[in-house]
């Protein structure tokens, strides 16, 4: 292994971090070594080896515009010299107010009022918090019902987590949850069939539930058109929409969770857009700073802030992080909303898009490829006999993409793709051939 610039070696970091770390998503008991990176570049990470590794998950669904981009390097570096940080109850500052204006202006026109917070899973937790004490402020304390999806994952908080039970991540703390309502989740793939039963199936369970609970229920969240962490599970449009429809003729809130699908993932730049919905409150993260900093928006209706306002503080939301607005994210943010019109960010994406269909019919052909799927820059499939999230099966597959340059992690059952948006056609042919070469060597 080689020193990396600073004269550390990496046997010395790994050492170190053997000693003091607590890896997230990590059994340590397996005696697992992480890769130590030095450097990023694009698509591409590199390690101490000056190895590189495309970055094909772009580092958690982050990523959007490339690692290391250098406009993005000059608006942290350009913010951190006038001023770091400041606390934001009570002050305020240009880059989160700049925006906050940007960000609305590109959602629907109600949704006006943006709250901000550290990352995915606190932005879930301020939406349950707001639509719980919307109901409060309103009067109506019965409503304090959530409804979400199986399979659907909101990030590792504990409210996040209680709607999240359907993923299956969460065993351990069941006992800790808050009671919600948990729907079916009529997922699709190229070719299904029996796509509309399952849809009609979940509007009828969804339907129901009024009349089972009237004036009970708060909320239903959803992570529109692609359930991520929970297999890259995909539904259709059509569906979000009578869904959408169905909520608000039933009075209930609805929380689109897109800390996933947000900035472009989706192949439109919210995922939202395809199904012609307008929630009441919508999460983002993730893309939101291009991948380089911690950064949340919970972003709601103006009626909804409008329940907050009153003469006392007993109707004020009693939430806030440390880091609320951090100056140094917002000013990344706002210049990555730049680059995706400089940079046509969203032709990329179609142009990756385009790559993943035509990679569908080869990878459909095998016989151990289910349910293959394509949305935006995402491509997915499910893979026989690859066992459950952290299977052995699943690691072995793992680190043979690492061992051969590729950051491919299965879900399970489920491999997919889902690059930084300035991947180049020869790295996604090189990342097709890989997939495919990967696939072959667990064969037996």
């Amino acid at each position: 292994m080689k020193d990396d610039p600073k004269g550390t070696s990496a046997r010395d970091v790994l050492a170190r971090d053997r000693r003091h770390v607590w890896h997230p998503f990590t059994q340590h008991g397996l005696g697992e070594t992480p890769t130590v990176i030095s450097r990023a570049k694009a698509a591409s990470l590199f390690d101490a080896d000056g190895r590189e590794i495309l970055d094909l998950i772009s580092s958690w669904w982050t990523c959007t515009h490339g690692h290391s981009h250098p406009k993005l390097n000059a608006a942290l570096a350009a913010q951190a010299a006038r001023f770091e940080h400041v606390m934001f109850a009570g002050f305020t500052h240009e880059p989160a107010v700049a925006l906050a204006e940007r960000v609305t202006a590109l959602l629907p026109a109600d949704l006006t009022r943006a709250f901000y917070s550290d990352d995915g899973s606190t932005s879930v937790e301020v939406a349950l918090k707001i639509v719980y004490q919307y109901w409060v402020n309103l009067g109506q304390t019965r409503r304090s019902l959530l409804v979400a999806f199986d399979g659907g994952y909101h990030g590792d908080t504990l409210g996040a987590m209680s709607l999240g039970r359907g993923s299956e991540m969460f065993g351990a703390f069941s006992d800790l949850m808050f009671k919600v309502c948990v729907l079916p989740f009529p997922g699709t793939f190229e070719g299904d069939e029996a796509v509309e039963a399952r849809e009609a199936e979940a509007l009828s369970a969804f339907e129901a539930l009024p009349r089972e609970h009237p004036q009970e229920i708060a909320a239903l969240i959803i992570e529109p058109l692609l359930q991520g962490a929970g297999g890259m599970r995909v539904c259709r449009p059509s569906f979000l929409k009578r869904l959408a429809d169905a909520a608000q003729g039933a009075g209930v809130l609805l929380i689109l969770d897109e800390v996933a699908t947000g900035f472009g993932r989706t192949g439109t730049l919210f995922a939202h857009e395809q199904a012609g919905v307008v929630p009441d409150l919508i999460c983002l993260s993730k893309g939101l700073t291009a991948g380089y900093m911690p950064l949340a928006m919970t972003v709601a209706r103006e009626a909804v802030f409008e329940a907050f306002l009153g003469d006392s503080f007993d109707r004020a939301l009693p939430h806030g992080h440390s880091f609320t607005a951090n100056p140094l994210a917002c000013s990344v943010a706002l210049v990555s909303l730049d680059l995706f019109d400089e940079e046509q960010t969203m032709a990329q994406i179609a142009r990756i898009e385009v790559r993943h269909r035509e990679m569908l019919a080869e990878l459909a052909a095998r016989e151990d490829v289910t349910r293959p799927r394509v949305l935006g820059s995402i491509l997915a499939f499910d893979v026989e006999g690859l066992g459950a999230y952290q299977s052995a099966e699943s690691r072995r597959l793992r680190d043979w993409y690492l061992a051969h340059g590729l950051n491919v992690r299965p879900l399970g059952e489920t491999l997919y793709l889902m690059p930084p948006y300035c991947i180049t056609d020869d790295e996604l042919t090189r990342a097709y051939a890989g997939l495919v070469e990967g696939l072959d060597s667990i064969r037996p």
